[in-house]
């Protein structure tokens, strides 16, 4: 179909794998953490998963040919360390039956059944290499555009296939994903509204705070302007004070935040609790938010003509 890059197939879409077999390598311990997955031609170059060594599964892997296998990082650093794991066999035994089959390439981690969990050791085979045969499939196409837009064609040409077979859950991955944390994303986005709406609060509130602490200084301000004081000084002053407050906020709020991310780690994925990029962007925003909110009425105190501030006093 023109505008599709590549296409290929798999037992499921890769966020709702989660299929567990016992597989592992021959006179080891085989983990009840180890999965599978069984897939077509070209799955890794279509869904750009990087293979770190060895080859993608390619057409000439099929039923009659030397059965093989490629693994993610994590089972291969859980099985061989540090050794290269090409050549090596591994086994998958389930009701009696056993399926032996030779690592040819080492995928880079990638998410397996989900975004909320760690990602398991995964053993991805050829799906038409015989046992154990999955009963339903997906294809994956990559297109250059809008992918949604070739779905009546892909429609048609299922059609001509097999009428007796219907194309359902068509559906792009982003939407996909979305859909399955689609729960997490609405607590976000009402956390950031609220978060929004705090540091607009705050800053109103610190704006005011200035502002009047400057009028009822606005006699001293004078004195000082009529002393040779230079406006700079007068808004590094007001300012001064201002900054005060925050490190005295930061103090209180940063180990309070640090106490009690723990109650949102179950929403979280793709980052820890505490981490140190969103807490510096936070407080990176709230002493900038700060300063814009203490600078205004410093600098209307830096403008304020000495004689008419003492004939005010």
């Amino acid at each position: 179909i023109p505008g599709v890059i590549s296409a290929t197939l798999s037992e499921s879409s890769l966020i709702g794998a989660g299929t567990g077999y016992p597989i592992g390598v021959p006179g080891k311990p085989q983990s009840p953490d180890n999965r599978i997955f069984r897939i077509g031609p070209n799955f890794f170059h279509t869904m750009q998963i990087p293979i770190l060594s060895g080859r993608d599964i390619n057409e000439h892997d099929r039923l009659g040919s030397p059965n093989v296998a490629v693994i993610n990082e994590n089972f291969a650093k859980a099985n061989f360390g540090d050794a290269s794991p090409l050549g090596q066999h591994l086994l998958l035994t389930r009701n009696k039956i056993q399926k032996e089959m030779e690592i040819v390439g080492v995928a880079r981690n990638s998410s397996y059944g989900g975004l909320k969990h760690a990602i398991p050791p995964v053993v991805y085979f050829p799906y038409d290499q015989g046992y154990p045969e999955p009963n339903a499939m997906t294809y994956e196409l990559r297109t250059s555009g809008d992918p949604l837009s070739l779905v009546n064609s892909i429609r048609d040409i299922v059609r001509h296939a097999d009428a007796r077979v219907p194309l359902s859950n068509v559906v792009t991955q982003t939407a996909e994903i979305d859909q399955t944390i689609n729960q997490e994303i609405v607590f976000a986005e009402l956390c950031s509204a609220f978060a929004i709406l705090a540091l607009i609060i705050a800053c109103v509130g610190l704006y005011g705070t200035v502002s009047y602490s400057v009028a009822r200084r606005t006699g001293e301000i004078g004195i000082r302007m009529a002393l040779g004081a230079r406006r700079p000084n007068v808004v590094w002053m007001v300012l001064r004070d201002v900054l005060v407050l925050v490190a005295i906020a930061l103090a209180i709020s940063v180990p309070t935040a640090l106490g009690s991310s723990k109650l949102v780690a179950s929403f979280l994925y793709g980052m820890k609790p505490n981490d140190p990029i969103t807490l510096a962007t936070a407080i990176a925003i709230l002493l900038a938010a700060a300063i814009l909110a203490g600078w205004l009425p410093a600098r209307h105190a830096s403008r304020i003509d000495p004689m008419v501030a003492l004939r005010n006093e």
